[in-house]
């Protein structure tokens, strides 16, 4: 994928395949307290690694919205600081909507932040966006829009020269419910999506959900080391692999792994040095490793959380690799028949420690 030149439309269905991936628990890690957040977060979700080591964390602050949004930045000695306050209103958001909800962030080779803006909870006729911050002197310099016109804008890969954003639910009446994954040049700047949104070049490949209970399809996505993207099913819990082609088109997406009555949920996910998939399993409180040959093992999985300073996982959101340890976000923005059943502060960032 690597200085891929301008790409084909390559839009492919899911093909699903017999997957009977074994699974298995290891010998069980515990969470740890990290970090409790200040008083104005509420809501984290998605995260990224930054050059030094630092965890910028998209800060939406759904479960109490008189808590203005924010991106938030933890130092390598985990200290939290603010790293952005969005302007309300922002220059250029759509007329009417004057609240930016982060969801999934990346960090580009380019040194730009791109981040997934879903303003699905709010209006749900295309108004959610994809934004870069150029960064100048490790802070902001401007907030610039990408795209604007997803339903769902949800999580966010860096890859090749592409900024690459699952789209949770491309068609809001579908039945199994339809998702994607577009992608887009890092050059690119306020490109309007076409209505309806299903017929967008940027579409390089959807899927298909089943389950009724949580209609959100395409939601964490991550690259191995030799280029296959992997997309999990947030309301199926199915991990797809979708390989490529030497043009940048798709080549083939199919179902890489599965475990119904294990894997429930795929959130926010990012890979270690040897390609396991580190996954947050957000309805089972679990962090779940799925590894390069589809076999799933569960890292760490606890019950509901009476008190969230013991740092134990209260509906993950996203797992992120730092060294030896997972840095878990913790939502707690509670869904029906999550175990998470009640949002309490205060918001906090889980550390699993790996053996090394």
């Amino acid at each position: 994928m690597k200085n891929t030149p301008v790409l084909l439309r390559g839009l492919v269905l899911a093909t699903v395949v017999a997957v009977g991936a074994p699974t298995t628990t290891l010998a069980a890690a515990k969470a740890q307290l990290l970090i409790a957040l200040p008083d104005y977060c509420n809501t984290p979700d998605g995260m990224c690694l930054m050059p030094d080591k630092s965890i910028i964390v998209s800060i939406p602050n759904f479960n109490d919205e008189t808590k203005p949004p924010l991106l938030l930045r933890i130092t390598p000695a985990n200290q939290p600081e603010k790293f952005y306050d969005f302007p309300t209103p922002y220059p250029g958001l759509a007329k009417g909507v004057d609240r930016i909800a982060p969801m999934g962030i990346g960090f580009a080779p380019s040194g730009a932040l791109y981040l997934a803006d879903m303003q699905y909870m709010k209006d749900k006729n295309q108004k959610s966006r994809l934004w870069k911050f150029v960064l100048k002197g490790g802070k902001v310099d401007k907030m610039v829009l990408v795209a604007s016109g997803f339903n769902v804008a949800n999580g966010i890969a860096i890859h090749g020269g592409y900024c690459y954003v699952t789209e949770s639910v491309l068609e809001e009446d579908s039945h199994p419910l339809t998702s994607a994954v577009l992608r887009f040049k890092l050059a690119e700047e306020n490109v309007t999506l076409r209505t309806p949104l299903k017929d967008d070049p940027h579409i390089i490949t959807t899927f298909k959900s089943y389950r009724e209970d949580w209609r959100f399809g395409a939601d964490g996505l991550e690259f191995d080391r030799k280029g296959n993207l992997f997309v999990g099913l947030f309301g199926d819990g199915v991990m797809h692999k979708i390989t490529f082609n030497k043009d940048g088109s798709v080549k083939a997406n199919e179902v890489f792994a599965k475990a119904p009555g294990k894997l429930i949920n795929c959130d926010g996910m990012h890979r270690d040095a040897a390609d396991n998939l580190y996954v947050a399993d957000s309805a089972a409180n679990a962090i779940q490793i799925i590894h390069p040959n589809g076999t799933i093992e569960t890292l760490c999985e606890n019950e509901d959380v009476a008190d969230k300073r013991t740092g134990e996982l209260d509906q993950p959101c996203e797992a992120l690799v730092r060294g030896n340890e997972i840095i878990v976000s913790n939502m707690d923005w509670p869904f029906p028949k999550f175990k998470n059943t009640k949002y309490q502060l205060p918001a906090t960032l889980s550390v699993i420690k790996l053996k090394k």
